[in-house]
């Protein structure tokens, strides 16, 4: 958000969706209820350093790190907001004073701030908790509003695949090596990620479709969500039908994998140095319209959802409620989370940035790499289409920028050439290969979570990149670290 846009809400003044905050040297105990009250409501911002008339007095520079890092962790404590969130605060400079802010989504669940139910009305945040009617009629608002929510009581842990939320852990500890998730058993971790619900006026209880799509077995997800598919297509010479065809309808772990790769293998890659990092900006414009798709769809039609590769570009279609329906832009783009838990659990392994972060990096990317802007159009369907010019080769017009300019140089460091999800796994066994000196297919399994036939496919790519190399014959091969 830039600073014209918050001026403008702070001279609107405190609202259903907006509050503010004095919080000068520490967070103030009632923050986390307007935290709870919004994301029980329609979302909201929250401006740190702004007092009740909304006045900018900024924070205190020496406290900035300690209120970002108290307010992440206040989050992500289940004692104190459950479901629990991931969320930062951002700063920004207003009339050269520092404010910090933050964006609340909307739940898709009953948010609770240290066992209670807080609601947003008009400016306030109101405890409900002992209301029935009020508490009822919140349960039923977001039922029907988020499809990712429904129950599925008859679905055990047997249903689940064990290895996939083994992964799903390890995936968190590679992101932020404390995170929450560390010490939870797996039900306490279903919970916390909202994947577990206990609704409080029917006292039904179960895991939600959220963690069908997320964990289950491909036939339980075939059972649950019938209409579940994601169509990649290649059309570059066959135009009528396709040149290669990719049908995924596994859990969206693997989904997110398996189209990553289908993405890399038809398209052009080059690296371009971005802040001073030689970066694959088609890795990550790849990460965002997938992620996109696979989070943000409504899993209750059957419509399919596409991604298609063609010459000059690359678009993906999937069904949608629409919030605003029209061109998205990052000017006038309010980020509203389709399916909360599924993108708020995508987050937090990685596979996704913080919410509204997503359209902000598509038109920064697809900046570098074709010359261009995406178009993200809303409707009944929503439409991402990314151009890759002709013939599918980036653009060689340098940006503004100069750390935006195309690099022909090799990468100083070989991981740089490494795939969002090849470099999570090279993350994932660095800590084994340090104290034990070599790995072994099976163990790097048991580490990631990922199949030996993927296994050897990407330690293939890390010895091609100067990464690892390999000792010993097949029987008894191990990889190890190459020595610079």
């Amino acid at each position: 958000m830039n600073a014209k846009k918050i001026i403008g809400l702070l001279i609107q003044g405190e609202s259903l969706t907006v509050e503010f905050k004095e919080c000068k040297n520490a967070l103030s105990n009632n923050i986390f209820e307007t935290v709870c009250s919004f994301s029980n409501r329609y979302g909201g911002y929250i401006f740190l350093g702004v007092n009740d008339s909304g006045d900018i007095i900024g924070v205190n520079q020496n406290s900035i790190p300690g209120l970002k890092k108290n307010f992440a962790n206040m989050l992500n404590n289940p004692e104190k907001i459950s479901p629990t969130l991931f969320l930062s605060l951002e700063e920004l400079e207003i009339k050269e004073k520092t404010i910090l802010y933050v964006y609340i989504p909307q739940s898709s669940q009953v948010e609770l701030c240290s066992g209670k139910i807080f609601d947003r009305i008009e400016d306030a945040d109101i405890d409900i908790t002992k209301s029935t009617d009020l508490v009822a009629n919140l349960y039923n608002r977001k039922s029907m509003t988020f499809t990712e929510r429904k129950l599925f009581p008859y679905v055990t842990k047997k249903e689940l695949r064990p290895e996939l939320i083994k992964r799903a852990r390890q995936m968190a500890l590679n992101k932020i090596s404390d995170h929450p998730w560390k010490n939870l058993s797996d039900m306490d971790l279903f919970k916390s990620a909202g994947l577990y619900e206990e609704n409080w006026v029917t006292n039904e209880k179960g895991f939600n479709l959220a963690a069908v799509l997320l964990f289950g077995r491909d036939e339980v997800i075939r059972s649950c969500v019938p209409g579940y598919i994601t169509d990649a297509l290649l059309r570059k010479e066959n135009l009528d039908r396709y040149d290669d065809r990719l049908m995924v309808e596994t859990n969206l772990i693997d989904s997110f994998e398996l189209l990553m790769e289908f993405v890399a293998k038809h398209t052009l890659d080059r690296f371009f140095l971005v802040d001073n990092k030689n970066v694959s900006v088609r890795s990550w414009i790849a990460r965002e319209i997938i992620s996109n798709s696979l989070v943000h769809r409504e899993y209750a039609s059957v419509f399919p959802a596409k991604i298609v590769i063609e010459k000059d570009r690359i678009y993906a279609e999937n069904w949608n409620k629409a919030l605003k329906p029209g061109r998205i832009t990052p000017e006038d783009f309010t980020p509203y989370p389709k399916n909360p838990i599924l993108a708020r659990f995508f987050v937090n392994i990685g596979l996704a940035d913080q919410l509204g972060s997503g359209v902000r990096n598509l038109y920064k990317y697809t900046k570098i790499y074709s010359g261009s802007e995406p178009e993200l159009l809303e409707g009944d369907i929503f439409k991402t289409t990314v151009l890759l010019t002709a013939e599918g080769k980036p653009s060689d017009k340098p940006s503004d920028k100069p750390s935006d300019k195309p690099s022909d140089k090799p990468s100083d460091k070989p991981s740089d050439k490494l795939s969002p999800a090849e470099g999570n796994f090279m993350e994932s066994i660095l800590p084994y290969l340090k104290e034990k000196g070599q790995i072994d297919v099976k163990t790097a399994s048991s580490i990631s979570g990922k199949s030996t036939a993927r296994i050897k496919q990407i330690f293939t790519k890390l010895i091609e990149a100067g990464i690892l190399e390999k000792l010993g014959a097949n029987k008894n091969r191990t990889y190890q670290l190459v020595k610079k």
